[in-house]
């Protein structure tokens, strides 16, 4: 994962690569994100959950890389404080 910052402190462009080992292809599914509001001082405050779609399909033995633009509500980072995208999950769609 890679993150880099946007002209709004409440979001960061977050590239991550996908891998699948598995023997089929896969044609769906959704990237969870955990985006942390940091203060000042470095104290995480919150976490925040977020969801977008997968880079489906990704064949078998296949990886893709994708960018994402990752936000939460800009209330929830005043002036000072800055998010952190440290967590990222790949799942099936529920």
């Amino acid at each position: 994962m890679r993150r880099s910052p946007t002209d709004k402190r409440w979001c960061e462009n977050v590239t991550v690569r996908f891998r699948n080992d598995g023997g089929a292809a896969v044609r769906s599914g959704t990237v969870v994100f955990g985006t942390h509001i940091i203060g000042m001082l470095g104290t995480d405050w919150a976490t925040i959950r977020s969801a977008q779609d997968l880079p489906a399909p990704i064949a078998a033995g296949a990886a893709r890389t994708t960018a994402y633009r990752v936000c939460v509500d800009s209330w929830r980072v005043p002036l000072g404080m800055r998010v952190e995208t440290r967590d990222v999950r790949a799942g099936h769609p529920s």
